[in-house]
């Protein structure tokens, strides 16, 4: 039985894109594609095993976790590092299509 995990975005702030929390954690953000609820881990991995992919510093191999929300099990693969705020606009613009799928899953739908 192959049970493969869903795969999301996550987003690592560092610098000046992380002014808003506590200098000391170092957390990846995602949002769970099973029930669309926000998400963060502990990063694991350091920030010199980041390459630079796609115009990004990114990691690659992603990490594994489970939604605190519904427990689902997922893989958050690429992790993109992001240090400041013109970084961040140019995130969201490249991967805005993926963005609104998120949040499209997060919203529900009125059918």
């Amino acid at each position: 039985m192959d049970r493969r995990n869903m795969e999301t975005l996550g987003v690592r702030r560092t610098g000046w894109a992380a002014l808003d929390r506590d200098p000391q954690q170092d957390t990846v953000e995602y949002t769970c594609p099973h029930c669309g609820a926000q998400g963060q881990k502990n990063a694991r991995r350091e920030r010199a095993q980041y390459h630079f992919t796609d115009g990004f510093l990114q990691d690659l191999q992603g990490e594994a976790t489970h939604c605190r929300a519904c427990n689902g099990s997922l893989r958050v693969v690429p992790v993109v590092l992001l240090h400041d705020q013109d970084e961040t606009r140019r995130f969201e613009a490249v991967f805005s299509q993926e963005l609104l799928e998120l949040e499209r899953l997060r919203t529900p739908s009125a059918a």
